[in-house]
């Protein structure tokens, strides 16, 4: 099974960067967590991404704050996919981050999901790696399965509750 790498700008990004590798972990799925600046260690960043491939890899995830501009600097030079976590800051609330995120310049892609949505960056990965792994999808569907049933479980009781 190919691996996922988990970038992030900051160490002090670890709290969010925490639940992707959990998540992926959860999933059986192994990863590798790194701390890259795209402003302070740009070589080292660029290096990551440019072996990634070559290094066993499937999928990158970039965890990155303010201006984020760590997930299109790994994207430009892989052709691997790309999933940019903005994270929240105390300026703009994260809204910086997520625009700095998913406005790429065509022909460079990058996935963007929610500000802090380490977890769905984690199954998005999951989901790009179970294309070609039946077993990864197996465990994506028991894992769609429990959260439904979760929330029936949950709508079960409000109706106890509101619904004489």
């Amino acid at each position: 099974m190919k691996k996922v790498g988990i970038v992030m700008g900051s160490a002090s990004d670890l709290p969010v960067v925490r639940k992707a590798a959990e998540t992926l972990a959860s999933f059986g799925v192994p990863h590798e967590v790194h701390v890259y600046s795209a402003h302070r260690t740009p070589v080292q960043a660029a290096s990551f991404a440019g072996e990634a491939r070559e290094n066993g890899f499937g999928v990158l995830i970039a965890a990155a704050g303010m201006a984020a501009h760590l997930a299109g600097a790994l994207a430009a030079q892989t052709t691997l996919p790309v999933i940019g976590i903005p994270l929240k800051s105390n300026t703009m609330d994260g809204v910086d981050a997520l625009l700095s995120t998913v406005q790429m310049p065509s022909g460079i892609p990058v996935a963007t999901v929610a500000v802090d949505g380490a977890v769905n960056a984690a199954l998005l990965a999951v989901q790009i790696l179970a294309v070609e792994d039946a077993s990864l999808a197996g465990k994506l569907d028991a894992h769609r399965a429990a959260g439904a049933e979760k929330a029936l479980k949950a709508n079960g009781e409000v109706e106890a509750e509101f619904n004489h």
